[in-house]
């Protein structure tokens, strides 16, 4: 996710909107604190491994990890998204620090990492 990968913040108007349908129709039965919170994110999808991952880019530090701390919900997005029943389940919530690198916590591995790149798919 370098800056020329991301979309202008005021521009990005469309994703949020499939953002705000994915989390109306698979985060329907959520808590309503999760929903608010996912409001407030961006979804994308990237491939890492040959494997597709769900990104939820997270507008800080504090809503990063407090979805990481939640991550059972985000089970099956990716077979919601692409129909890949063969695809993982690994999810990576991101948000950019200070210095401008991401952080990202890997549901994989969960633990955090630090991205300086993470070329992503919107949709």
């Amino acid at each position: 996710m370098s800056d020329l990968d991301v979309p202008d913040i005021r521009n990005r108007s469309l994703e949020q909107a499939l953002t705000n349908k994915i989390i109306d129709s698979y985060f329907d039965s959520s808590e309503s604190w999760l929903r608010a919170i996912l409001r407030m994110c961006f979804f994308s999808l990237t491939h890492l491994d040959d494997l597709p991952v769900f990104v939820v880019e997270c507008p800080n530090q504090a809503v990063a990890k407090r979805l990481s701390r939640k991550t059972f919900p985000f089970r099956g997005v990716l077979y919601y998204l692409t129909d890949d029943f063969s695809a993982g389940s690994r999810s990576l919530f991101c948000y950019r620090g200070k210095d401008g690198q991401w952080y990202c916590y890997d549901t994989s591995t969960s633990e955090w990492t630090s991205l300086a790149e993470l070329e992503f798919t919107s949709f």
